[in-house]
């Protein structure tokens, strides 16, 4: 059997796709990952990161108000009954996804929880290996398998994500959590210095951790920073721990500054890691056009095509600029439509 579409991904672009290709009656197969402790520690476990998220202020649909009664019926029960009680500040993160799961699968989309580890793209039809060991053709493939924040690799980051650590001061910064507190960011380059002059918006104060004495950002997006008198560089240092509490989640960052061996604990309610996203890419072992940072390109403008005609991409694997949950979702839904109207040409309905 070929199937008509495989979406490989799981975060609002891929369900999103799925519902869009579902409702074409082209009942699609999604792979949404694998439960594996390396997808654990990479962050690319199903659901994709909303799913590492907490409250989701900026998703449109959701505002602030008690979902229980919804969830309760719309999230079928094995699923259900592992969320954590409903808090009423919009949606959460893993409510979210779960909404757009169900609503994928209430159309007829077929999941199977596992990755894809090797793909040949030199062929139609496509095909597709699981880690698992499944094998499976397909007459299309729209990849939506997201991009993965980096991270120091310290353990205190990982102990306090969700509670005051973040990689997306857009996301997170208007949280309850974050206003009107003194904030860190890590990072030194453009990425860093949008994120820590959004920030000042909500914070009290934000200290920008550089690990050099100069940033490697462009002069107009530093010098925006360092003019900005809500930010403190903290020049050719290094976070050595984000210091927190169970009760508290993050209460502060101990950094160590060279020369001298200096060691200083700042007071932050949150810290933003800001150097860079992986795209999940590896595994398509470059067999198409990818930027310079390993982004998947759109080789059509304002279309999700590829450089492999059949293949489409959607979400942040082929966006490394806006990153948001909407424009993720919105990406699907365009890639979903591509991929119906190519399949017409082939006459695959």
């Amino acid at each position: 059997m070929v199937e008509n579409v495989v979406i490989i991904g799981s975060g609002p672009a891929g369900w999103a796709a799925a519902i869009y290709v579902a409702r074409a009656s082209l009942k699609p197969l999604v792979f949404e990952g694998a439960l594996t402790a390396e997808n654990q520690t990479r962050g690319t476990l199903p659901l994709g990161q909303l799913a590492l998220t907490t409250e989701v202020e900026n998703y449109p649909g959701f505002p602030a108000g008690n979902l229980s009664q919804f969830l309760d019926t719309a999230i079928i029960n094995d699923k259900r009954q592992y969320m954590a009680p409903h808090t009423g500040h919009g949606v959460t993160g893993p409510e979210l996804m779960e909404l757009m799961r169900q609503q994928a699968v209430n159309f007829g989309t077929r999941v199977i929880t596992d990755d894809v580890v090797d793909i040949d793209l030199s062929k139609r039809p496509f095909r597709m290996q699981t880690l698992e060991g499944m094998e499976v053709q397909a007459h299309s493939v729209i990849i939506a398998t997201g991009a993965r924040a980096n991270y120091l690799g310290l353990p205190s980051e990982d102990r306090f994500k969700n509670r005051g650590v973040s990689a997306c001061a857009v996301c997170d910064g208007a949280l309850p959590r974050f206003r009107d507190r003194p904030l860190v960011v890590v990072g030194g380059g453009d990425s860093a210095m949008e994120e820590a002059t959004y920030l000042t918006k909500f914070a009290s104060r934000v200290y920008i951790v550089h690990r050099r004495d100069a940033f490697r950002a462009s002069k107009v997006m530093a010098d925006r920073a360092l003019g900005n008198p809500k930010i403190t560089v903290k020049w050719n240092s290094h976070v050595e721990e984000v210091l927190g509490s169970d009760e508290d989640g993050v209460t502060g960052v101990r950094i160590r500054t060279q020369p001298g061996d200096h060691e200083e604990a700042l007071e932050a309610g949150g810290y933003f890691a800001a150097i860079g996203h992986t795209p999940n890419t590896d595994f398509l072992k470059g067999q198409l056009q990818l930027t310079d940072k390993k982004y998947l390109v759109w080789t059509k403008p304002f279309r999700t095509h590829t450089s492999v005609e059949g293949v489409f991409a959607a979400g942040d694997v082929a966006d490394d600029y806006y990153r948001q949950a909407i424009t993720a979702a919105g990406s699907g839904c365009m890639a979903a439509l591509d991929c119906e109207r190519w399949l017409a040409t082939q006459d695959v309905h």
